[in-house]
């Protein structure tokens, strides 16, 4: 049985799975309709915020992927330090076999695009892409079969998705970071010891870490490095315990974040990053290097990655799949780890600011986690038919 917390979030991305596919709809229809003219002036809103001599002015997309979006990762943050303080990934034991699987997610997609586009710099740095995998996207396809499926195989799909949302975000990090403002870093390093020193103290309450929160965001955006990490590492600072008989400060704050995270925030995102036109939609597209490497390491790099790295790592009794888990059931665990979609969609804006590139990242996005999501849902359909 799933605990009651695994069962609520499951519940959450489940149906946010939906809405955000829906949501994904929606734009594209509205971008391949007479009124794409709206679609675009939306998301070309310009929004300025100014405090004294401090002026943050973007249009309206981009503070949905820096602002909203960090949120979300704070989201991601206080999943993954529940995780490995009392979680699934609390032990070697527990985090044995998702961690081998998301390596396996990671390595063979992000070598099968270095393969096609390894001669151009500047496509070569999409090589991020294809190895990221959406969370509710994937949980709402197994929402779909319901009780059939083994409920071991929910809670690894959850684990597996922390840890490739770790890997993501050092990816972030790492390789899509513009020149650095060495003044705006000192500064977020200030407010993060800041948060460090008010848990070391003891201090429970939330709105403290939230105000020091806002002040990192506004001092990573200026840093040059992605706004969207500040939440990640704000989170990783928040007590997991409160005071004696009061409810743990994470907790409460993940309990709180998921719906608006689950039902606003990422199908806000999917709105305004999946509108793509599709009258341009040619073979001879589709057959351009990024398109490719995109496709083929999302729907076919993904679940041989998995699939072959766990094998290797069960063989070497390194690891095993959790009860009442089949490989049937793996394997179509292994193809709905090709969804990339949401973090695929946020790693191409980055790598790819505008642009033809942009477009067929989009399309191709959009194609190979279509093919996963359907491919992974018929296998585990008919491993468990009889169920």
């Amino acid at each position: 049985m799933l605990n009651p917390f695994i069962k609520q979030n499951f519940s959450n991305e489940s149906l946010g799975g939906f809405l955000l596919i829906f949501a994904a709809i929606i734009a594209l229809i509205l971008d391949n309709s007479p009124l794409n003219w709206l679609y675009d002036s939306i998301l070309s809103v310009p929004v300025a915020i100014q405090a004294g001599s401090l002026i943050i002015h973007k249009p309206l997309l981009l503070w949905i992927n820096d602002g909203l979006m960090a949120i979300f990762f704070f989201l991601i943050g206080l999943e993954i330090k529940r995780e490995f303080i009392q979680g699934e990934l609390s032990s070697v034991k527990k985090a044995s076999l998702p961690l081998v699987a998301a390596l396996g997610g990671l390595v063979v997609p992000a070598l099968i695009y270095i393969f096609f586009n390894y001669d151009d710099p500047a496509l070569l740095k999409g090589w991020g892409i294809p190895v990221a995998t959406d969370i509710a996207f994937a949980l709402g396809v197994l929402a779909l079969l319901g009780s059939r499926i083994p409920a071991n195989l929910k809670i690894l799909l959850l684990a597996l998705a922390i840890i490739d949302d770790i890997c993501g975000i050092l990816i972030i990090a790492i390789f899509y970071t513009a020149d650095l403002s060495a003044i705006a870093l000192i500064l977020a390093a200030t407010g993060l010891l800041a948060a460090i020193l008010l848990n070391r103290f003891g201090v429970k309450q939330i709105t403290p870490y939230i105000l020091i929160g806002v002040f990192m965001w506004v001092c990573v955006l200026k840093s040059g490095v992605h706004a969207t990490l500040a939440g990640v590492v704000l989170a990783l600072t928040i007590p997991l315990h409160g005071k004696e008989g009061e409810a743990s400060p994470l907790k409460t704050l993940e309990h709180s974040l998921h719906p608006w995270v689950a039902f606003f925030i990422m199908p806000v995102f999917a709105f305004t990053n999946a509108g793509v036109y599709l009258g341009n939609i040619s073979m001879d597209m589709l057959s351009q290097t990024v398109p490719l490497g995109i496709m083929l390491g999302l729907f076919v790099g993904k679940p041989v990655g998995v699939v072959l790295f766990v094998s290797i790592a069960i063989a070497l009794k390194f690891c095993s799949l959790p009860k009442g888990v089949k490989w049937g059931d793996f394997l179509g665990l292994s193809f709905l780890c090709g969804i990339g979609f949401t973090m695929s969609l946020f790693i191409g804006s980055l790598a790819f600011e505008s642009g033809d590139a942009l477009a067929q990242v989009r399309i191709a996005i959009l194609i190979a986690s279509t093919a996963s999501a359907v491919l992974g849902y018929s296998t585990l359909q008919f491993v468990n038919r009889n169920k």
